[in-house]
């Protein structure tokens, strides 16, 4: 009896182990029909944004909720020209990462009054977890979207047990009439259903990629010993419509998505290998089947790159160059997303600094970037285009 119980033990964890390696093929819908990426260039009073450089007009640090000593991974999301806010931002912060006391936060940026307004928390894992009938540990990495209703989403990294390897990807969806920074709430519609193993071990990082039909293209990425990319369809109401796999190498993480054309487009991802580069994956057939490219020239020391498109031809990449550590924040641009020529230095400190996670969005005829500062509160800096950099 003894003997049998424990061939079967054994013969479960070689059947977990195979699943893991063989999850791709699980979860790939039978069909993924292409889609078309939105493709409008950003244009400043009328006019397409040039290839010209960016000037830095301003820079700050984003207030955080009293009594916090840490804050990370920042989501931008523009708001409609008609909003008081031209920003909101969201991020996870409480006492360090993954404590217990650690909710989603968000403040935005007073059109009128040119700065943030005072940062409140939107939503708590215990608020959260009485809605969906199970607890929540911790939560992390918001992603921002709004639909095309104009609701907000959230897409929110929410564990029920161990560490971030068994986080699931939550979606909330604005719940208040108001999305103003004093009134937005948010409420739970469902655990995303990526993975066989009780969707778990799936996190979100990199905004979402907006589509022709009105849905998106949401980046995630598998971690549970490999590390992979994977591309979540969303329809226009912000429904869960699919998922593709995005490479079957296993030390790739957090994609972000830059359209070449509507229906060409490449990831640019965080490699975890030690003095890695970043590494991309292309689709030519609107997401339906995605092919590996060779590796970036720029290093990548195991830290998350965000990239953005102005338009065709006009890619912006917020990245740490250096081969090690994350002392070093770096604008690149580039016409087809693969070749990179530095713009200029974001931030730069000792080799103890870190300047790391950065996130990329346009909103009142300037490039706003945020990004985490020592793991313990963010910063931001917005350009404009033309002038000296």
């Amino acid at each position: 009896m003894l003997f049998s119980s424990f061939t079967a033990r054994v013969g479960l964890a070689a059947a977990l182990v195979a699943g893991l390696w063989a999850a791709d093929a699980r979860m790939r819908p039978a069909s993924m029909p292409p889609a078309q990426a939105l493709m409008t260039a950003i244009s400043v009073q009328g006019q397409p944004v040039e290839a010209a450089p960016l000037r830095r007009v301003a820079m700050g640090d984003v207030p955080m909720p009293p009594g916090t000593m840490a804050a990370h991974a920042s989501s931008l999301l523009p708001m409609p020209a008609g909003s008081n806010s031209a920003l909101s931002l969201f991020w996870f912060s409480g006492e360090r990462e993954s404590g217990p006391l650690v909710q989603i936060a968000a403040t935005q940026w007073d059109r009128a009054n040119g700065r943030w307004r005072e940062p409140r928390f939107v939503v708590n894992r215990h608020t959260m977890g009485d809605v969906l009938g199970h607890g929540l540990r911790r939560l992390g990495n918001p992603v921002a979207w709004m639909d095309g209703q104009g609701r907000m989403h959230l897409f929110v990294v929410a564990t029920g047990w161990g560490g971030w390897a068994a986080s699931r990807v939550l979606h909330l969806r604005q719940s208040s009439d108001s999305q103003d920074l004093k009134d937005l709430a948010f409420e739970p519609v469902r655990v995303l259903p990526l993975s066989w193993l009780w969707n778990t071990s799936f996190l979100v990082r990199n905004a979402v990629m907006p589509l022709q039909d009105g849905g998106a293209v949401l980046p995630v990425h598998f971690e549970l010993g490999l590390k992979y990319p994977s591309a979540v369809r969303l329809d226009a109401q912000g429904e869960f419509a699919g998922l593709t796999r995005m490479s079957q190498l296993a030390y790739q993480l957090q994609p972000s998505l830059l359209a070449r054309s509507p229906t060409e487009w490449i990831a640019l991802m965080r490699d975890e290998r030690h003095n890695g580069k970043v590494t991309a994956v292309r689709t030519e057939d609107g997401g339906a089947s995605w092919q590996n490219l060779p590796d970036l020239p720029l290093g990548n020391p195991d830290s998350a790159v965000a990239a953005f498109g102005l338009g065709p031809q006009q890619m912006l990449l917020a990245h740490n160059p250096t081969p090690e550590g994350r002392a070093k924040l770096e604008l690149s641009r580039s016409q087809e997303g693969l070749q990179w020529t530095p713009q200029q230095t974001l931030r730069q400190g000792g080799p103890d600094a870190e300047f790391s996670y950065p996130a990329m969005a346009w909103a009142d005829d300037t490039l706003w970037i945020a990004y985490t500062v020592d793991r313990a509160t963010l910063s931001w800096q917005r350009f404009a285009p033309g002038g000296t950099p």
